[in-house]
């Protein structure tokens, strides 16, 4: 049987797209990464843009966790556009049937472990974005460009134990 490897949702800034609110990337100079793209196992996606944002666009934090309010600087509830987003994220990572997802730390969007503060001061908070957080509830791990090393870890710890799965299912 031929040994599929596991897909890997990643923030499309991380992979050197230009979709940042400021059209910019974020890109990562990381040789695992430039493997995992090689291998054409990561499913690149910008949440934002699935949910229908331009770029560029305000910058955008969140107000409010429960009930969930994103809002740009200038004012504007972008809520809508953020959720849809986390939506269609969750299912291109089922359909693709990603293991897991790196994703940019402290958005609105994918934040894993902490978001800007909704002061657009810089200020960083603990707490997580609309597409980590429908991410985790559907049970996909998430990790930031800043857990790389965790990442990393995860990732081959799945791949040495995939030969053994497929050997007992196949």
């Amino acid at each position: 049987m031929m040994n599929k490897k596991n897909k890997i949702l990643i923030s499309a800034c991380l992979l050197g797209n230009k979709v940042r609110y400021d059209g910019r990337d974020n890109l990562i100079d990381s040789d695992f990464i430039n493997r995992l793209h090689t291998q054409g196992r990561l499913i690149p996606v910008c949440p934002e843009i699935e949910g229908g944002l331009p770029t560029p666009r305000p910058p955008a934090e969140i107000q409010d966790k429960f009930p969930l309010r994103i809002t740009s600087c200038i004012g504007e509830d972008v809520t809508p556009q953020f959720l849809e987003g986390a939506e269609k994220a969750v299912e291109i990572a089922k359909r693709e049937g990603c293991c897991c997802a790196l994703l940019k730390s402290r958005s609105p969007s994918c934040g894993n472990l902490e978001v800007y503060d909704g002061n657009f001061n810089g200020t960083i908070k603990p707490g997580s974005g609309a597409t980590a957080d429908e991410l985790m509830r559907s049970g996909i791990p998430v990790y930031n460009e800043r857990q790389l090393d965790q990442f990393i870890e995860f990732v081959e710890l799945l791949d040495d134990c995939e030969p053994e799965a497929q050997r007992q299912t196949g």
